[in-house]
Formats: structure tokens, sequence, C-alpha cells
């Protein structure tokens, strides 16, 4: 009988070891481990962390770039870069001549036009003027003996006499 009771003792004992034996430190073997589906499996990732702003001198420098992307011009493509290397490359004409400016409406010469006549005289698409002439065109009474001059008997005429052509 007491090979019995040493039998019977002996499980008991076993189970309550097993109930009582302190937990394994994070290392089971696969039997221990419980069933999981892929499903149950996902590995947590911890948090993003949150950027806090850094008031510090490279933060205030990286604010002043981005503030000053919007105030600088935007930059041209190769092709449109070219077409201006070749307008400034593009050959020019200066001619002589003579063709009139026209009076704008304040009353001052406007040699744009005149400029632009006398290159395309020249067989040119436009121009700039480089040297004017002006002369004084009087009504034929002002030669007149006797004659006193009105404000309105001349009037000032201006001409574009030289012009870089284009």
């Amino acid at each position: 009988m007491a090979g019995l009771a040493l039998s019977m003792a002996l499980p008991a004992t076993d189970s309550a070891r097993a109930q009582t034996a302190p937990p394994a430190l994070g290392v089971q073997s696969p039997a221990q481990q419980p069933a999981q589906s892929p499903q149950q499996q996902q590995i947590e990732l911890p948090p993003a962390p949150v950027e806090r702003e850094n008031p510090g001198l490279i933060n205030e420098i990286g604010k002043l770039f981005e503030k000053s992307k919007s105030a600088l011009p935007p930059l041209k493509s190769p092709s449109e870069t070219i077409n201006d290397l070749s307008n400034i490359a593009r050959p020019s004409t200066m001619v002589t001549g003579r063709a009139a400016c026209v009076v704008a409406s304040n009353g001052a010469p406007d040699c744009k036009i005149g400029a632009d006549r006398l290159c395309q005289s020249k067989g040119f698409k436009e121009g700039k003027s480089i040297d004017t002439d002006a002369s004084e065109k009087c009504s034929p009474l002002v030669y007149l003996p006797g004659h006193k001059r009105g404000p309105n008997d001349c009037k000032t005429e201006n001409f574009v006499t030289r012009a870089v052509c284009q």
C-alpha cells in the first residue's frame, strides 16, 4: 500500500509543482506556445515619434529657405534658356537713315515706332533707336517780315537717325 500511496502522491506533487513553478522568462518551447493564426501573428510596431519643433538656428534657417522658394522666380527649362541665348546671340545690324518719331499722348516723342520703321525700310523686322535728331518745323508766316511769332507757329519734330535692327 505504501507503493500505491507513493505513486498517487508523486503525480499530485508533479502537478502542484507545475502549477507553482515560476513562469519562464519569455522563452517557451514550441509545445508550450499557444497556437496562433496568421492574422494573430501580426507584429506590433511602436508608435511613430512625434516631431517637435526645434527653435534652434538650423530650424530657423530651414524656415527661411522654405519661405524664399516662393519669392524666387521659377527656373527656366533648358529649351527656354537656349532660346534666350539664341536671342542674345542673334546678329544685329546698325543702320542709318531718317524716320520720324510719333508724338505720344503725353506730348513726348515715341521713337520705338520710328526705329522699327527705319529697320523695316532696310529689310529687318524691328529695331531700337541709338541716335535721334530734332528739328523745328515752322509755318511760312514766321519768315515774313513784321510777323510776331506765336506759340503754335513752330513745332519740334524728332527723328531716329541710327538704329540697331534685328
